[in-house]
């Protein structure tokens, strides 16, 4: 029987996951399918579980990493710590479907975070984006001793703040700027967060955790100011080795 897999989110075009995992069962020799599953609400997550009795495991993306908790009848330890799931196991106990969540997300951001800033010592990152991305991003970057700040449309915690209060001088003291929104995602790619990129240097590093396309508009508006760009695409491939083992532990 093949076994089936998938990525659970709202808009999934842009997704390189399919054939990444693909190419995995053929080298793997296993017989195994991963499909997108796009739910225009996490309400109907429920009605894709028994649609589909024979899911072994799934990943989650943009919106719904924080949604899909209530739906879940277990977390992991680094799961919990973030309030953020973006891996779904799935095991059949007593015949009923057993679904456990974990964060991948938080070892594909530190193992491809540490190389750019070990040699950067009191660095201070600013988050765009509070999502779920963004909570996974937060927990590295406490765990990394690292300070920040999040920037939101809509804070609502001390430690954020509205795009249209990023001063000069802020952007001069955080030079390690994490991009965690949908903005500029395929197909989207004209979009960017509105931050003055001109006030922007060699010193500034862009991390967007966006992959498809390769160069965001954030990325390379940074990249004219002569900042250094990162897309998410070894995150992607880190996290999804991750969710691998975990599917088949």
């Amino acid at each position: 029987m093949t076994k089936l897999y998938g990525l659970i989110g709202k808009k999934l075009s842009h997704s390189f996951s399919p054939a990444y995992f693909d190419d995995k069962f053929k080298k793997l020799g296993l017989d195994a399918e991963y499909r997108l599953f796009e739910l225009d609400d996490i309400s109907k997550f429920p009605e894709l579980l028994k649609k589909y009795p024979d899911l072994k495991g799934l990943n989650v993306t943009v919106p719904f990493k924080i949604e899909v908790l209530p739906f879940l009848n277990e977390l992991d330890e680094i799961a919990r710590q973030t309030g953020s799931v973006n891996t779904i196991q799935i095991k059949i106990k007593n015949g009923k479907a057993v679904l456990k969540g974990f964060n991948t997300d938080v070892f594909g951001f530190e193992q491809t975070l540490f190389p750019l800033i070990e040699n950067r010592k009191g660095i201070k990152a600013m988050i765009l984006g509070t999502g779920g991305s963004a909570a996974a991003v937060a927990f590295i970057l406490d765990k990394l001793g690292i300070e920040f700040i999040s920037i939101s449309r809509n804070p609502v915690h001390p430690k954020q703040i509205n795009y249209s209060e990023i001063t000069k001088e802020i952007l001069e003291d955080y030079k390690l700027i994490i991009q965690t929104t949908p903005l500029g995602m395929f197909p989207q790619v004209q979009n960017s967060p509105p931050i003055s990129y001109d006030l922007l240097g060699k010193n500034h590093i862009l991390y967007d955790l966006i992959y498809n396309p390769s160069e965001t508009l954030f990325m390379k508006q940074g990249k004219q100011n002569g900042a250094l760009g990162i897309n998410g695409l070894q995150m992607l491939e880190i996290q999804a080795e991750a969710s691998w083992k975990i599917w088949n532990k």
